[in-house]
């Protein structure tokens, strides 16, 4: 049990994180094929992790200077967008080793949360669903559970931190449209998994460091037919540069301002991830012109490292690559405990589902019940244990059932849900933690109370019970009850809120379909906040059809 980390353990750590990476880069790759690959993300975070590895290997330091060999070595080998963020949380934690000859796991995880700021700074606009989300939950979920019991081991850390990171991971295609459409995770966060695996086999006295070979470290060739006399430079160039500043050019280098370059980065490239290693200036951006920033930034010093690729000829590839392996989903790609089906029609509904977490949503619901084989294609599209479906329809739970029972790939639970209202509040109490027979537990309380009612323009003359509608005019409406009919839309709403005492709820949900007015909708929203003071009143641009408003109230 190791309570203590010092400077050989740490060369350990990096070391077999290296190891473990190199293993697994191909896969890494593979992940990384949709809509513009960056190079290849194993081969470039192998490189750079490997830089690191090359560093430390056979020194003899203690932890703060073998925390910052291993630093220097991945600034240096940095390659790719997550290869530069990489490289960032290992500055990120030297900075707090640094000056140490051991660390405990509170240091660690101290030293890990500056590795969080690091590798956020670096980048121009940072976009959650990648590696910087994967780690930034893993360190937050550590600090968290040492607050009230600090880990004894950095056993006991990895041992907690690995399967968080991993739950991350597998959220990463919910938080990017990228992922979800081409299958799979965040490459950068799925090569960052295997590391810290990789690191943890470090504690294991028995784990043997295993050399690579010659070949086993050569990159991946590029066909370069797949760019010729008649292609388009649709992407640009992958350009990577580490600069040295000059005195003879900047004057004082340690009061030099980086931000002057990093302002004109942004100003002419896009993906830009740039950062400052004392006097010197790692970059990465995607260009057009390279050359353009490489006669540009010479103004401030001379480059040290330089690599440009065009991005076409790398897209080229990993569509071939795609096409080749088809229907096939990498190892890497891991499987979800749960995916979240739901039957939605308007695009603001459908959107809203998908904020909530809905993986696929099947457009239908009332006069557009779907098929069993449109619930089949969306369970197949995804990668679950588990596969919980919100019909948020009467006329659609027969089909769902019918699809889950005659569907083996996974275990597939229909929630009865009868309207749009009771799906809707049960996908914002989903609890991924939570075991099947859990999870069902809390979707019923979640629905428990909700009422869905809507208001839609009647097309016939009709006698309904003891109400008498005729063609034209609105009715609103709650299950099989007819609550309101007027001939005006906005009173025929604000009548069916008094009739169901929408006062003796917290939360007003209204959505807005795609025949109801705009300007009446906002009015509609004024004259509910003053009257319901004591409710929560959320507006959404449904677009709906059938339903001018569909009213939820929880």
């Amino acid at each position: 049990m190791y309570r203590y980390i010092d400077g050989n353990l740490y060369a350990r750590m990096i070391i077999f994180g290296s190891q473990e990476l190199g293993k697994h880069k191909q896969e890494i790759n593979d992940l990384n094929v949709f809509p513009i690959p960056d190079g290849d993300t194993g081969d470039n975070m192998h490189m750079t992790v490997n830089g690191g590895a090359n560093e430390v290997d056979s020194a003899t330091e203690d932890l703060g200077h073998m925390a910052e060999l291993a630093a220097h070595g991945m600034f240096m080998g940095a390659r790719g967008n997550s290869g530069v963020i990489l490289s960032r949380i290992f500055a990120g934690i030297s900075k707090t080793l640094c000056n140490t000859e051991q660390a405990d796991t509170q240091t660690f995880i101290r030293a890990m949360r500056a590795g969080v700021s690091e590798a956020y700074s670096s980048v121009s606009h940072p976009v959650e669903g990648t590696i910087l989300t994967v780690y930034r939950e893993a360190v937050e979920s550590c600090e968290r559970e040492s607050l009230s019991k600090p880990f004894e081991s950095f056993e006991d850390l990895f041992s907690f931190m690995l399967p968080v990171m991993k739950r991350s991971l597998e959220k990463t295609p919910s938080m990017l449209d990228v992922l979800k459409k081409a299958g799979v995770v965040d490459s950068g966060g799925a090569g960052l998994i295997c590391i810290f695996h990789g690191m943890n086999k470090a504690f294991d006295d028995s784990a043997v460091i295993e050399r690579e070979s010659a070949s086993e470290n050569t990159a991946k060739k590029i066909d370069l037919t797949k760019f010729n006399e008649n292609s388009e430079l649709t992407f640009g160039y992958c350009t990577e540069f580490a600069l040295q500043l000059m005195t003879a050019k900047v004057g004082n280098v340690a009061a030099f301002d980086e931000k002057e370059i990093f302002d004109y980065l942004n100003s002419v490239g896009e993906s830009v991830v740039a950062f400052r290693n004392n006097n010197m200036i790692r970059v990465h951006v995607h260009t057009k012109a390279p050359g353009d920033i490489l006669n540009h930034c010479q103004k401030w010093g001379e480059f040290l490292t330089m690599k440009i690729e065009n991005m076409n000829v790398q897209h080229n590839e990993s569509i071939h690559a795609k096409k080749k392996e088809e229907a096939e989903i990498p190892s890497m790609s891991f499987k979800k405990k749960y995916a979240f089906v739901t039957v939605a029609c308007g695009e603001g509904v459908i959107n809203s589902f998908k904020e909530l977490g809905a993986d696929y949503v099947i457009s239908g619901g009332q006069s557009m019940n779907p098929s069993v084989k449109e619930f089949i294609t969306a369970f197949d599209s995804l990668n679950a244990e588990n596969i919980v479906v919100f019909p948020n329809n009467g006329n659609v739970i027969l089909t769902a059932n019918q699809a889950a029972q005659n569907y083996s790939k996974a275990n597939v639970i229909v929630i009865a849900n009868k309207d749009i209202g009771t799906g809707y509040s049960a996908m914002s109490v989903i609890d991924t933690d939570a075991e099947p027979a859990q999870l069902v537990n809390l979707i019923q309380a979640g629905m428990d109370g909700v009422i869905t009612a809507m208001v839609s323009r009647a097309n016939k003359d009709t006698e309904f019970g003891n109400v008498s509608v005729h063609n034209g005019d609105y009715i609103g409406f709650h299950g099989d009850d007819i609550l309101s009919v007027n001939t005006d839309r906005k009173k025929t709403l604000k009548d069916l809120a008094e009739k169901l005492d929408a006062s003796d709820f917290g939360i007003i949900i209204l959505i807005k379909g795609k025949d109801a007015d705009a300007q009446e909708a906002q009015e509609l929203e004024a004259e509910l906040k003053k009257k319901y003071r004591g409710c929560e009143l959320i507006t959404i641009d449904g677009q709906q059809p059938t339903h001018d408003y569909i009213m939820i109230l929880e």
